[in-house]
């Protein structure tokens, strides 16, 4: 879809309408510069647009395929491919939203074909229409207006990125445990956006090679190179906090994990003890409720009772507690002392 296609010449925009691709393409010779601008165009629409423009179709095909990392690509007939992935984030999802933009660039002409919905360039072709002095130095000012629009966007998610990393900081550094898959879903979405934000210099510095761009505009290309150079450092750091977050993340699992097993082992050790103490008992009273006749017939006073009975009861519990204090008062065997005198430490290391 055609978003806008406007002709620029001595830094001012020559008409106001929509503009049909055959004239467009016809004013490309009467000075000056096209920008043509799609939106998710079709393969006909692209086809259409190569044959106006006279496109190489290696690089119409690339710009039809998704890419990973930004890129620069020239052809033999001049023109220059330029990929861009763009960048916005979502704060009802808590996530970023990924586009890309393919800037065709050539001395007479401009396309460029946005994918995805982080991919807006409205405020830059406003931007640079407001700059008469920038477009009378050619269609390589629309560049610098697109990596501007660009690099600026990523500074609203590095900040949002900043603001999620410290409320995960924040929970984890309290000793509480935050979700895992939380800081791994935010670790990958750092390292998406670092391979936006890390090749891209590559291809700004491209730019800034002697005679590549007007003077004029040299400065302008450089403050974006600085620009983003720091949103390069701020996204590289983010990534390695995130793996020290996850890190502590890890450790505080595991020390919770161990308080947990400590109040199981003391819990199994109360079982263990009760276990202990009714074992005996359920011994002694199994073998009294033996119906032998032997047996019944020798309980025949109060005093067989409690001597045969309770006192058969009593001795076992008795023999149980004494066991219990001895085994608690009893001394743990300590390692073996390790001694590290200067003869030992200058005993060389053995070689393998």
């Amino acid at each position: 879809m055609i978003v806008d296609c406007a002709h620029y010449r001595d830094g001012r925009r020559q008409q106001e309408g929509p503009m049909p691709l055959e004239e467009a393409a016809a004013r490309c010779t009467q000075g000056g510069f096209v920008w043509l601008g799609l939106f998710e165009p079709g393969p006909q629409e692209m086809d259409k647009v190569r044959e106006c423009f006279g496109l190489h179709e290696l690089a119409v095909e690339d710009a039809r395929s998704p890419h990973l990392r930004p890129k620069a690509e020239r052809y033999e007939d001049g023109t220059e491919l330029i990929i861009l992935r763009t960048a916005r984030y979502d704060d009802e999802r808590e996530e970023i939203d990924t586009g890309e933009i393919s800037v065709f660039l050539a001395e007479h002409f401009v396309i460029t074909v946005r994918q995805g919905v982080a991919s807006e360039l409205h405020g830059a072709r406003g931007r640079l229409e407001h700059r008469p002095e920038l477009l009378r130095a050619g269609s390589s000012s629309t560049l610098w207006a697109i990596f501007d629009q660009v690099v600026d966007s990523y500074a609203p998610v590095v900040a949002e990125l900043d603001r999620d990393i410290e409320e995960i900081e924040a929970t984890v550094f309290s000793g509480a445990v935050a979700p895992t898959e939380r800081i791994y879903f935010l670790r990958r979405e750092v390292t998406d956006f670092y391979r936006a934000v890390h090749p891209l210099l590559a291809v700004l510095a491209r730019q800034l090679q002697p005679g590549k761009q007007p003077s004029e505009l040299l400065p302008y290309f450089h403050n974006v190179h600085d620009h983003l150079t720091l949103v390069n450092e701020e996204v590289a750091a983010q990534r390695d906090l995130l793996a020290t977050v996850l890190e502590a993340n890890i450790a505080v699992i595991s020390v919770e994990q161990n308080k947990i097993n400590l109040r199981q082992s003391a819990t199994m050790e109360q079982l263990t003890i009760l276990a202990t103490v009714f074992l005996p008992l359920s011994v002694v009273v199994g073998f009294f409720g033996q119906n032998f006749a032997w047996l019944v017939g020798r309980i025949e006073s109060l005093t067989a009772f409690v001597v045969l009975t309770l006192l058969g009861l009593l001795l076992p519990c008795l023999a149980v507690y004494v066991w219990l204090r001895r085994r608690r008062h009893r001394p743990t065997p300590s390692m073996p002392e390790v001694r590290h005198d200067a003869a030992t430490a200058a005993m060389p290391t053995p070689r393998s």
